[in-house]
């Protein structure tokens, strides 16, 4: 029988664009997992940064950045399931982990054999990146406050109470990384661009 040379793991994950977040919300700005993504990996990138710079630390900065970019790939197979829903039950918590456990195994298996050592601890959390496993939640809560802000500015109230939950979830995770990036960035996302650009130009 005939090597099948068919790999649809890239494929796949091009569909990140097609899935939105935040479904239960009326959005001013339809955010797709893809564009999250891309910004959980750059948060991410910046708390190991500061961890090193600020904090004595010695992580791979790098690679808390592409832990971002794959973070929220099982959502390609399962879906962006709305935090109410997910956390409603520890039954219903656990069962969802199984879900996404077997949509990242099935994601993994899209890849050439040879690959799937290279790319399998972007899904499946290994020991050695548990520091940075925790910078790309917090990153990923930091980019869920963000979302809230920008829809604020936009004239949405519905993302209020949102907004408060994630600020207190954040804070609750003493991260002195977490409060270096709010002090120094979360002001700006609240600006227009005219503000951002005033002493740039």
């Amino acid at each position: 029988m005939a090597k099948n040379n068919r790999h649809h793991f890239f494929a796949m994950l091009s569909r990140m664009k097609y899935i939105s977040r935040w479904a239960l919300m009326r959005n001013t700005h339809t955010e797709n997992i893809s564009e999250h993504s891309l910004e959980v990996a750059g948060v991410a990138h910046a708390l190991a940064v500061i961890h090193n710079k600020r904090f004595g630390g010695n992580v791979n900065a790098e690679r808390a950045a592409v832990l971002g970019v794959y973070h929220d790939t099982p959502e390609i197979i399962t879906g962006d399931m709305p935090t109410p829903v997910k956390y409603y039950s520890a039954q219903v918590h656990e069962a969802y982990s199984q879900v996404e456990d077997n949509a990242c195994q099935a994601l993994i298996d899209m890849l050439p054999e040879d690959l799937r050592e290279e790319y399998a601890p972007f899904f499946i959390k290994q020991e050695q990146d548990r520091q940075l496993w925790k910078f790309v939640k917090a990153a990923d809560k930091i980019c869920a406050l963000t979302k809230c802000i920008e829809e604020a500015k936009a004239g949405n109230a519905e993302f209020e109470k949102a907004a408060i939950s994630t600020k207190k979830a954040i804070d609750e995770m003493n991260m002195p990384e977490a409060k270096c990036f709010m002090e120094d960035f979360l002001e700006s996302y609240g600006l227009t661009l005219d503000e951002m650009t005033a002493d740039a130009f």
